[in-house]
């Protein structure tokens, strides 16, 4: 009962920030907002389970790694903005200028998986509010809204639901919010009480814990959204916001998966594996599961929405003679077909992958800026962002599903 009121009185107060107008109005949040509605839109969801199955009552310090690795990927991003921009506007480097249309293919391929994963979480929590746990029900439901999505799109429909993201983006933070406070009180009571347990251990172990924390990418993705604000933001502003984006959401991802792992229990459910966050945290509170798929129907349309505007836009960019109509149709029919190529844990590591490829672009890109300026080339920055386009290369070469 006190958590039940802990979580509504602190969701109003994180509300009362994150919807105030002049917050709203403020251009430094819009541009901080865009990277985080992608970076924070599912990982809540689905960390928790992964990472208790992946990496036990240690699945924090999983969290922390993956914002690491994401961290550095940001860093090769936000060096192009501030070097590769230039040089694409006036097409001083035929090689950057390659590189910027292959990352454009590799990111308009990840956001057509990324549509696939963020309509699968919405339909598979939708269901689960209505008591229906059945991955074939859940495929049918996803591959109806990606269908109307694309229908929406070949006729010009689909940008006016970018408007909702500000607002979205405010709820979903105050949902957080409320459920990380409760969170709090009921663990800090438990350890009070000396009843905290801390004996849960992963299911897997040794590399492939690894391989599994390699294929979570995409619970930390979102933030290279700033690359592409260039129209609304200048090159300092993205950047700027682009790291407070990343730096909020790994607060609110490290204290939340540390405030869950007393609540983890390994488990990751052959059906309903995607929405088991609901069953480990049900004894909190009874709000958690209105809380959890409030949170979910909040994020992932707005989030699926932008990825398609997203994915149509680089598509028709780096391929002209594909009309802008057409692409919501291919980005559409890429999508369903992924959909019923594999179950959701293994579209995350296709997303992870697909985001992936696009980083490592990114990184080449910052090497081949560094080497191509006319100013003296740094060769310690060339060796950094050469380990970065390693890292991503691991990430694709190992990489796995943590079904298997």
């Amino acid at each position: 009962m006190i958590a039940n009121i802990i979580m509504a009185v602190a969701a109003l107060g994180f509300a009362a920030v994150t919807l105030n107008p002049k917050l709203l109005r403020s251009d430094i949040w819009r541009a901080t907002v865009t990277p985080l509605a992608s970076i924070i839109g599912s990982g809540f969801l689905v960390a928790g389970p992964i990472l208790g199955h992946a990496a036990g009552h240690w699945a924090f310090l999983g969290m922390a790694g993956l914002c690491l690795v994401s961290w550095i990927f940001g860093m090769a991003i936000r060096e192009n903005i501030r070097r590769a921009e230039p040089m694409l506007v006036d097409q001083v480097s035929n090689a950057i200028d390659w590189l910027d249309w292959a990352a454009s293919l590799a990111l308009a391929f990840a956001y057509f998986v990324s549509v696939a994963y963020y309509l699968d979480l919405l339909s598979a929590f939708a269901l689960k509010g209505l008591g229906i746990v059945n991955p074939d029900i859940g495929r049918l439901v996803t591959t109806a809204i990606i269908g109307t999505l694309g229908v929406l799109g070949l006729f010009g429909g689909l940008r006016w639901l970018e408007h909702v993201e500000l607002g979205a983006v405010g709820i979903k933070l105050a949902l957080i919010g409320g459920v990380i406070a409760a969170l709090f009180y009921t663990d800090g009571a438990d350890l009070f009480a000396g009843t905290l347990p801390f004996e849960k251990t992963a299911n897997v172990h040794g590399f492939e814990a690894v391989q599994i924390l390699l294929g979570l990418i995409i619970l930390v993705q979102g933030f290279e959204t700033s690359r592409y604000l260039g129209a609304s933001y200048d090159r300092e502003t993205r950047v700027k916001t682009m790291r407070n984006a990343q730096l909020i959401a790994f607060v609110i991802y490290i204290v939340f998966i540390a405030l869950l792992t007393p609540w983890l229990d390994g488990q990751l459910p052959s059906k309903g594996g995607e929405t088991h966050i609901i069953d480990l945290l049900r004894p909190v509170g009874t709000f958690i599961p209105i809380f959890v798929i409030g949170a979910a129907l909040t994020s992932q349309l707005s989030a699926a929405v932008a990825d398609m505007n997203g994915a149509s836009g680089l598509l028709h960019g780096a391929l002209k003679r594909v009309p802008i109509s057409f692409a919501y149709v291919i980005c559409a029919g890429a999508s369903i077909a992924i959909v019923w190529s594999t179950s959701i844990f293994g579209v995350i590591v296709w997303a992870s992958k697909a985001f992936v490829l696009y980083y490592g672009i990114q990184s080449v890109t910052a090497c081949a800026v560094e080497i191509i300026d006319a100013k003296p080339t740094r060769w310690w920055r060339v060796a950094l962002f050469g380990a970065v386009t390693l890292l991503a290369v691991a990430v694709l070469v190992l990489g796995k599903s943590a079904e298997g």
